[in-house]
């Protein structure tokens, strides 16, 4: 690899060939700050001009995170004039921001609080611009998303991360001058948008720009209503990244505090979403089965990720079919809720309050869908995300890091380690063949590590042979990016998959929209680390048709599956939401 030798503070840096000044200076431990510069996304758009750096020879001041490195170039990161003008950037910011800084939902974790700081602002000199106080510039329409252009600092990581990575391209700059914003088009509304609430764009934005909908205040006053029965259920991504909310490092499992944190909050029973993701196995997997067998629509692919619904209802609606019909388990397990446990429990369903803890903010616009009350009530009432679930912690005093482990209640809190992997890109697969096998088979795999569907590479692929269907082609896509990759090899006819797993999050749910900040990829391997550790506890199970607790539910209730009441309660349909261009092409 060509390397470039410069100069930076008077050090010599070596860097590869086509690094910016920003990287090299990564490279030799020399911290430049930035706003617009993340490590999630390419092309960096040079619009904050935080980073700025004399460069000898150049007769204005460079921006490090855009400017390549020469061959014997000298960089000065530390200058009076540098320092000055990143003051200046960074007060001009300020004057153009609400002063809301004790009350803003990424107060403690904004990069322009820590900018400020690093380059030692003391003062804000400039006058408050007057549209800061006007509520219009708030829009409060998606379910799932908050956009609040008075916080917006212009840095475009949002509309990059939308574009390159998501390839929805909702958010966008427009306008000119002061006018300047980013918005969708036509500066509609998000929920009038191709917006698929995936919350890529809050994980981005540096600042409070954008957050998601706080739903806190209406769970904290079901809790608070006497007349209310108020269960709650836990994505598997939730226990391994809530502890990050309170200090702890990133991968901690935490299953058994963020269970005694959620019942000193007040809920009546702690149940859990595995119990759910172990159900969509045993439904899922029999749907793939009897696809291959009586000449379904293949390859079928995963419905659990709303975001990758909303995504394929978008653009691509001719391929619908493909889709399983199964719910996801956020939504099985509130169908049941009202049904399945308030039989059990002798509870009248509409005295019942389903909530549920996400990593995603898409699962917010999901429970919100009108098709999601297949029991009479809606299915789920509220979603939490990570961080308001933190939030709620922190607001009762509850010392989360010294609380005692306890367990789930009965009896929907049973899960194996197949309903916990879901939280990590290609988990479902993983848990999908074991069933799948054990079924046609009747035996196990020999090993129930499926490695090859493990990982972070953007599209992963392996084929198992699975007895009498012969060898069963599966791929896995994470990021919508790389969904739009298999969706459109399925559209010319060049997928031979029998199954594919689609999350709409990188990384899959361990780095959904509502999970603490910041993500990275670092981070996405630790906490995905955290889930396979659960898998292979000696104390769990590791196949769904193992789950002692889903068998009864089956016996009891449901019958078997695929039969009418787990269709009526346990699967969906989908809505065509209009053909668009493939992505880069005009209009």
């Amino acid at each position: 690899m060509e390397t470039i030798r410069l100069s930076i503070d008077n050090r010599e840096v070596e860097a590869p060939a086509g690094a910016t000044i920003l990287e090299a200076a990564c490279l030799a431990g020399i911290k430049i700050p930035t706003l617009c510069a993340w490590p999630e996304i390419k092309h960096t758009p040079g619009a904050c001009r935080v980073c700025m750096t004399e460069v000898e020879g150049q007769r204005s001041l460079i921006a490090a995170c855009v400017f390549p490195v020469l061959e014997g170039m000298v960089v000065r990161t530390n200058t009076e004039k540098v320092r000055q003008a990143r003051k200046m950037v960074v007060e001009l910011l300020l004057a153009n921001h609400p002063q809301e800084c004790n009350h803003c939902v990424r107060n403690g974790s904004c990069e322009l609080q820590k900018v400020a700081e690093f380059v030692g602002l003391k003062e804000v000199r400039f006058p408050v611009t007057e549209f800061l106080q006007k509520e219009k510039f708030i829009d409060r329409s998606s379910p799932s998303i908050i956009r609040d252009n008075r916080k917006c600092i212009e840095c475009h990581r949002c509309v990059t991360v939308c574009a390159q990575i998501q390839t929805v391209s909702v958010l966008t700059p427009a306008f000119r001058g002061s006018n300047v914003k980013v918005t969708p088009a036509f500066d509609l509304p998000l929920v009038e948008s191709n917006c698929v609430a995936c919350g890529q764009c809050i994980l981005a934005c540096p600042v409070g720009a954008l957050y998601e909908k706080d739903d806190v205040d209406l769970v904290w006053a079901a809790l608070q209503d006497s007349t209310k029965h108020v269960i709650v259920q836990e994505a598997p991504a939730i226990r391994a990244a809530l502890g990050e909310e309170f200090g702890m490092p990133p991968g901690s499992l935490v299953t058994g505090k963020m269970i005694a944190a959620l019942r000193r909050l007040g809920f009546n029973k702690v149940f859990d979403t595995n119990f759910t993701a172990d159900l969509t196995i045993i439904e899922e997997g029999h749907e793939l089965i009897n696809r291959v067998k009586e000449g379904g629509t293949l390859p079928m692919i995963t419905s659990c990720s709303p975001g990758w619904i909303k995504f394929c209802e978008h653009f691509y609606p001719d391929l619908l079919p493909h889709l399983s019909t199964c719910k996801s388990p956020q939504q099985m397990f509130g169908a049941l809720a009202k049904t399945y446990y308030a039989e059990t429990a002798g509870i009248d369903p509409k005295d019942i309050v389903s909530v549920s803890i996400m990593p995603c903010t898409a699962k917010k616009y999901e429970a919100q869908r009108p098709e999601m009350k297949s029991s009479g009530y809606r299915d789920v009432d509220y979603v939490l995300t990570t961080r308001e679930l933190g939030r709620m912690i922190k607001e009762a005093g509850i010392d989360f890091e010294n609380i005692s482990d306890e367990d789930y209640d009965a009896p929907m809190g049973e899960y194996t380690g197949a309903g916990t992997i879901f939280g990590a890109t290609g988990g479902v697969m993983e848990a999908a063949l074991r069933t799948v096998y054990a079924v046609v088979t009747g035996e196990n795999l020999s090993s129930l590590d499926i490695t090859p569907v493990r990982g972070l590479e953007g599209v992963k692929e392996a084929t198992v042979k699975v007895g009498a269907l012969g060898d069963v082609r599966v791929a896995v896509a994470h990021g919508l990016g790389n969904a739009r990759k298999l969706m459109d090899k399925i559209r010319e006819g060049k997928a031979d998959y029998a199954f594919i797993e689609v999350m709409c999050c990188p990384g899959g749910c361990i780095s959904g929209g509502g999970e603490p900040i910041p993500t990275n990829n670092d981070i996405r391997v630790k906490r995905s680390a955290a889930l396979y550790r659960d898998d292979g506890s000696v104390q769990k199970k590791r196949q769904s048709h193992e789950n002692e607790s889903v068998k009864k539910l089956y016996e009891k209730f449901l019958k078997e599956p695929l039969g009418h009441k787990s269709h009526e309660l346990l699967h969906t349909k989908y809505t065509k939401r209009g053909t668009e261009l493939p992505h880069g092409k005009d209009n």
